[in-house]
């Protein structure tokens, strides 16, 4: 008869009594910022997370990183951000299976066509290899696909997809490694001001003296900033995603249509993941599935690429957008309290935009760089009437 021994857990750190820096949310975005502002020398930096890691939308997306948005910033951006990816794995050492198949947006009318063809020639005007294909190239790109529903798509052939877990594990090992204090399972319960500023985070676990707190938290975002009276025009939204079984692979790019906010790719295991838009998902935060997502998903999938109409699906999930009317982030300080600053309302994108975003906040906090970016897109924006537009948005 074998002896059976259960693991013993050891005891979570004590939290520490003050802080420099405390960050809301411990995703990839709050990591990402974590370690930069630890690279560039800031001190005493705590990030506090309500669950375990990958827990949220950084667990639970399709990996998806490119460069092919409609608006100069995104463009910009994400081309540095795809460099930062690249250079992930070795930095990091840590296999975050980065794949460069491509991004092939597909187009079903003229209209759509001239929209991506705009799209495309502001990403060549920053040096990118973006292109408009017809059906034949299409079909030269993916044998598989059902041309004959398209008029014409958008390719970069640089665009790829990463797998989601490493890189936040990535993330978190090197954070703590420059002595962030990483806490897991610890929810914040308030957030104290003196004098009509942050002055303190309340959580599970004891209290943190801090005059400066980031709200990374994405869908939970306007649950934090609700606590010292700031509300956010942001909301969450029930995003699906489902993995099929190994197929050998045949599938080298990432397939969207904006039309219906389908999209898929092969992972290196050979599964097909991808999800699709579902207007009609209960308010507020949720995680759970649904059956209505898998007829969705399955008749789009089946009509682009009919090869993969008789697929199994094995796994099925879900997480949280987190929706901002004009599709674009809130980030930066706000100026209704002084000391709290924001990173969110990434649509669904946070994921492929965290390794440039933490670059590039880490930079502004500590030494005032980036100042128009952190100004186009901070949380004034609303209030002044200063609404942008990006309309390559998938899922």
């Amino acid at each position: 008869m074998s002896a059976h021994f259960e693991p013993i857990a050891a005891p979570p750190k004590p939290l520490p009594d003050r802080a420099d820096v405390v960050i809301v949310g411990g995703g990839i975005m709050g990591l990402a910022i974590a370690w930069n502002l630890a690279r560039l020398g800031q001190e005493r930096i705590v990030v506090v997370e309500k669950s375990y890691l990958c827990s949220g939308a950084s667990g639970r997306n399709g990996g998806g990183v490119r460069a092919q948005w409609s608006s100069e910033t995104n463009v910009r951006l994400m081309k540095r951000s795809i460099e930062l990816c690249s250079d992930f794995a070795t930095k990091m050492r840590i296999n975050v299976w980065f794949r460069r198949g491509g991004y092939l947006f597909l187009a079903r009318s003229d209209e759509r066509a001239k929209q991506l063809e705009e799209s495309a020639r502001l990403q060549r005007d920053h040096g990118l290899p973006t292109r408009i294909v017809d059906r034949a190239e299409m079909k030269e790109i993916v044998p598989e696909l059902d041309v004959s529903r398209f008029v014409a798509a958008s390719w970069n052939p640089h665009d790829g997809v990463v797998f989601p877990w490493p890189f936040v594990w990535g993330y978190a090992r090197a954070c703590e490694k420059l002595g962030v204090a990483l806490h897991t399972h610890t929810d914040v319960s308030a957030i104290e001001t003196t004098n009509g500023r942050v002055s303190g985070v309340v959580t599970s676990r004891g209290r943190v003296a801090t005059q400066r707190v980031l709200v990374c938290a994405g869908a939970w975002s306007p649950e934090i900033t609700r606590m010292v009276g700031v509300d956010l025009p942001s909301h969450p939204h029930r995003h699906e995603i489902c993995s099929s079984e190994p197929l050998k692979p045949f599938l080298r790019p990432l397939v969207g249509d904006l039309a219906d906010g389908l999209y898929f790719s092969q992972s290196m295991r050979g599964e097909i993941v991808g999800g699709i838009s579902n207007a009609k998902v209960p308010d507020g935060i949720d995680q759970r599935s649904s059956l209505r997502f898998l007829g969705l998903y399955s008749r789009a999938l089946a009509r682009a690429m009919p090869v993969l109409g008789e697929v199994k699906i094995l796994r099925q999930w879900a997480g949280c957008y987190d929706i901002t009317p004009d599709g674009n982030p809130l980030v930066g300080d706000v100026d209704e309290m002084p000391g709290m600053y924001l990173m969110s309302g990434f649509m669904g994108h946070g994921f492929m935009m965290a390794p440039v975003m933490g670059e590039l906040f880490a930079r502004w906090l500590l030494h005032g760089e980036e100042r128009e970016l952190f100004e186009r897109w901070n949380l004034r924006r609303y209030r002044l009437g200063k609404l942008l537009s990006e309309t390559m948005i998938l899922g």
